[in-house]
């Protein structure tokens, strides 16, 4: 790995009145080439805090590669085989005939049980740990999905971690630091597992809203799928020594495509391996990551000839994902630009985030509400509630409701997911509605039924 020093520049972001904004750090490492970083902004409105090299952000899900890596790295000690049934390991996952790979992948038709938090009774400021989004995998019976389609599941990485646990005896935190963290010299990358846990040089994240800003993160950790918290700099050395596999292993077009094959994604053309995306594209060979968490977002690229760059964001309005975007299709035309020139580039694309009403808005007179009754699902503690107002229907969640558009008769949507009616509702009001499949984004399939009055 090269460990050449950085060249650093800064540029400061300063609103027309002055005052600091959150920001980001864009750092660009040519193969065999020193590394250049820039970075934007305050890592802490209230300390006044610039983002500099130390500071460490949440990576999100970019975390989830360093999950699937030590799993082939317990493939390759003869720890764990990636075929093996997640059942045969942890016993109290009902959902038969999912393995360790299809997990990794997003292939195993686990639903995303953060999705489902909303439909338990959280709202967005309660605490919650692992172990209760997997009390919530653990009451899955089937598939979400039918077997060998991607359903993006953070859940899914949960288990890999709980799976991991199992293998080795040791947290996810302990197994990453011995493996990778303290070989690579990532001295501040850490899997928060406690929200009260303290991260030294720690950036806070933030929104914009009519008046001011607030901060974005909430009382969760959630080691595996994400809570991964580093720097650019180590983020980098992770990424060298991804470069390092890739080039030892000739026979695989991509990073430890041997032991995990790159299979269709929600993004097409791109595939999902080892806990990367990957474009096979002709020209165009790398493999990547986006996280997007509580307010701060990353990305992570590497590409086949061994071009690293690493965007890291607290600012909620800048999606690290499209500067890094903007950066590689800048690079591509300018091979030689500085990341100064870069960031103030990127920066200059980014819109300013839209404030809508719903930010700050007082809170509007309910109008009347005829309930339709409360419904209950198997696989999510908890009940639900529609009710009809003015000819809409409304499901309640978290003490909140949300008006249901109809885009057919049986079917309605709103943000995030669908509502689907056995047969057609007597009525507009609602009425007579029994049962519903409530399908949300990454936890399709959930059977409700009227609860008995």
């Amino acid at each position: 790995m090269n460990n050449s020093p950085s060249l650093t520049a800064s540029t400061a972001i300063k609103p027309a009145d002055g005052t600091s904004e959150p920001g980001l750090v864009l750092r660009i490492h040519p193969a065999d080439e020193p590394a250049m970083q820039a970075h934007a902004g305050a890592a802490s409105l209230e300390l006044d805090t610039p983002i500099a090299e130390k500071a460490a952000f949440n990576v999100g899900s970019v975390a989830k590669q360093i999950t699937a890596y030590l799993c082939v790295r317990a493939a390759r000690d003869g720890l764990l085989q990636l075929d093996r049934a997640v059942d045969s390991v942890l016993p109290r996952f009902r959902v038969p005939g999912v393995t360790v790979a299809e997990l990794i992948q997003h292939h195993g038709g686990v639903r995303d049980a953060e999705s489902l938090l909303s439909l338990a009774g959280f709202r967005d400021l309660d605490h919650y740990t692992a172990d209760d989004l997997l009390q919530l995998a653990y009451r899955q019976r089937d598939r979400a999905v039918e077997p060998g389609r991607f359903l993006y599941s953070n859940t899914g990485y949960l288990l890999v971690a709980e799976v991991l646990r199992h293998v080795h005896g040791a947290s996810l935190q302990e197994i990453a630091k011995q493996q990778v963290f303290a070989p690579l010299g990532m001295s501040s990358a850490r899997f928060k597992s406690d929200p009260r846990e303290v991260i030294p040089g720690a950036a806070s994240s933030y929104r914009r809203t009519a008046t001011g800003w607030v901060h974005q993160q909430r009382p969760v950790t959630l080691p595996g799928p994400g809570s991964l918290w580093c720097t650019a700099t180590d983020l980098d050395r992770w990424l060298g020594h991804l470069w390092h596999e890739w080039q030892t292993t000739p026979e695989s077009t991509l990073p430890f495509g041997q032991h995990l094959s790159y299979r269709p994604s929600d993004h097409a053309p791109f595939t999902y391996g080892a806990g990367l995306y990957a474009d096979g594209r002709p020209g165009r060979t790398a493999v990547f990551h986006y996280g997007h968490e509580q307010g701060f977002s990353a990305a992570a690229r590497l590409t086949s000839t061994g071009l690293r760059i690493v965007c890291l964001s607290n600012h909620s309005g800048v999606a690290a994902d499209h500067v890094t975007a903007t950066a590689m299709a800048d690079l591509t035309r300018h091979p030689r630009t500085a990341p100064s020139q870069l960031l103030s580039r990127v920066l200059r694309a980014q819109s300013t985030p839209k404030i809508t009403a719903a930010d700050d808005r007082k809170a509007e007179q309910d109008a009347p509400h005829t309930p339709v009754g409360t419904y209950a699902c198997g696989e999510v503690p908890g009940t639900v509630r529609l009710t009809s107002s003015g000819g809409s229907l409304y499901l309640w969640r978290r003490g909140t409701r949300d008006r249901l558009a109809r885009t057919s008769s049986t079917t309605y949507t709103a943000d995030g997911y669908t509502l689907a009616l056995p047969i057609k509702p007597r009525g507009d009001s609602g009425a007579l509605i029994d049962s519903f499949i409530l399908n949300l984004d990454r936890a399709p399939g959930l059977h409700y039924e009227r609860c008995p009055d």
